[in-house]
This record gives C-alpha cells, structure tokens and sequence, in this order.
C-alpha cells in the first residue's frame, strides 16, 4: 500500500513543539520525508493500523490535523519531481 501522509501540528505551546517532533519521528518509522510535514509511506496494511495508532496516541485531534491519501501501487514511481524534490528511494530498506 502506498501513502501519502501530511501533518500540521499546532506549534504554538511546547507541548505541540513535543506533539510534532512525536509525530515526525512516527513518520520517519515508516516513511521517507519528502517535503517538511509530507511523507510518502509504502507499506503493509498490518503497519498502516499500528502507524495509524500511533498517531493518534500523539497528536491533540482538537489543534491538530493529519491527512491520509491512500494511493495506488506504483504511484510514488510516477510522480514527478520539479525543482529541488529529488524521488524517494521506496525500492531501498529503511534501515540499513
């Protein structure tokens, strides 16, 4: 499955400051940044739930906004990148 995840997480107090960095550090778990708060994500159903989960144990769903565009298999290949947006490397392990 391939996402595309965005996020805006109010900034205004420290503890939203600590809610985005939790949030960034979800996402990083599972996907490759690609701009400031957009990930592209490919992985299994079984991670989207336990992804999900956590996020929803981070944020404040009063101040804060996650979106998620669930997207055909094969589309982060065909996207194209205009400027300094160089593609992500999905076809590359996470971890190494």
């Amino acid at each position: 499955m391939e996402l595309l995840i965005t996020y805006d997480v109010d900034t205004t107090t420290a503890d939203g400051r600590r809610r985005l960095r939790h949030v960034a550090k979800a996402c990083e778990a599972y996907g490759i940044r690609v701009q400031k708060s957009v990930f592209e994500v490919v992985c299994r159903d079984a991670d989207w739930v336990l992804m999900k989960q956590r996020l929803l144990d981070i944020i404040d769903p009063e101040q804060d906004s996650i979106r998620v565009y669930v997207l055909q298999r094969g589309t982060f290949v065909s996207a194209e990148h205009i400027g300094q947006s160089p593609p992500a490397p999905h076809d590359e392990p996470l971890i190494y």
